[in-house]
């Protein structure tokens, strides 16, 4: 299991449902330049490769924990 926090601006229950889309961005005040929305979709795409499951630990408005399961050696699944 890997966790990665941050102390950005959270995730709202609506978006959390559609941050691992690919090309979703939640925050539209950001400027068009400030990234394609393609991070976690890659994510997302790399730990389905390694049959794990990763997504949005419940946060608090002003953070964000990503939690990352993948199948141990002795192949127990996440």
């Amino acid at each position: 299991m890997l966790t990665v926090s941050d102390e950005g601006p959270g995730i709202s229950e609506a978006d959390a449902e559609r941050i691992f889309e690919r090309f979703y961005r939640a925050d539209t005040a950001r400027p068009a330049d400030a990234g394609a929305g393609l991070g976690l979709a890659i994510a997302r795409w790399i730990v389905d490769l390694h049959e794990g499951r990763i997504q949005a630990a419940p946060n608090h408005p002003a953070s964000c924990t990503m939690v990352v399961r993948l199948p141990s050696q002795n192949g127990d699944t996440p």
